[in-house]
């Protein structure tokens, strides 16, 4: 399995230095979150996009893909009532995922919690239905630029709106196109009915990309969070895609938190072959 640091980590720091700092720190990969490049991606011109792949390729790593999809720009969300809102929220899903492709990537993650959340005065019927049906028209375009997009099932603190692997599976299963998978993160499945370990051992098989955090949020070896029985779990699955690492806490300073993070999930991942 190849290890990934998601970029905003590195927030203030361009895109181009990241992937160098990520690739001299130990990492295969570099996960970008959108919003640290530009207010939106249809902002980013072709001659920046080649720029960024061929920074991963001088470093000698990939670019895994994009997550932190609808934080920028602002106004988007994909339950919403309004179907200006909506028609938007899932174009400007569309132009991720040709920036996705044009950058090398080959996942997109979506969890935005705000944007997806069901809105006051909403049926969550209705706003399924609606993420169903937004969701669907994207389905072309991932699969034109070879991209696997992952629905985020996340913690009920963050939102009201898939909480649980299972209900993500039912989600992606009604989308019905062969490109939409579901990602597995540590932090959110801490509040899940099966924990951490057991929710792994149920659906690391079928997971198309997976975070490592501490379900405080803080970074992999920052915390109290165990990596060595998640990750013999998630080996013994047979997952072999990304582990991307995707903390929310950078302190005592970034490259602190990107180090420890690389040194304990190599070091699991090493006792989990053991």
């Amino acid at each position: 399995m190849k290890i990934a640091l998601c970029n905003e980590v590195f927030r203030d720091t361009p895109i181009e230095e990241t992937i160098a700092k990520a690739a001299r720190l130990g990492y295969d990969g570099v996960e970008i979150a959108p919003f640290t490049i530009a207010s939106s991606v249809e902002e980013i011109p072709a001659a920046r996009r080649a720029s960024i792949r061929e920074a991963a390729r001088r470093a000698g790593i990939e670019i895994a893909g994009l997550h932190w999809l609808l934080a920028s720009p602002p106004g988007l969300h994909m339950t919403a009532a309004d179907a200006a809102v909506r028609e938007r929220t899932y174009a400007y899903l569309r132009a991720l995922l040709e920036f996705c492709g044009d950058v090398g990537g080959t996942v997109v993650v979506l969890g935005s919690p705000k944007q997806r959340s069901v809105p006051e005065g909403v049926d969550p019927r209705d706003a399924w239905k609606r993420a169903v049906e937004g969701l669907r028209t994207c389905g072309p375009a991932a699969k034109k630029r070879g991209v696997t997009f992952c629905f985020e099932p996340l913690h009920a603190r963050e939102t009201n709106f898939i909480n649980t692997a299972e209900e993500a599976w039912r989600l992606v299963g009604e989308i019905g196109h062969p490109s939409f998978s579901v990602i597995l993160d540590m932090k959110a499945m801490s509040g899940m009915p099966d924990g951490i370990v057991g929710t792994i051992r149920k659906y690391g098989a079928r997971a198309g990309h997976f975070h490592a955090n501490d379900p405080s949020g803080v970074g992999p070896g920052m915390g109290d969070q165990d990596f060595f029985e998640p990750l013999r779990a998630l080996r013994a699955s047979g997952y072999r895609g990304w582990i991307s690492v995707e903390p929310f806490v950078y302190e005592p300073d970034p490259e602190t938190v990107a180090r420890t993070a690389v040194e304990t999930i190599r070091r699991a991942l090493a006792q989990s072959e053991a």
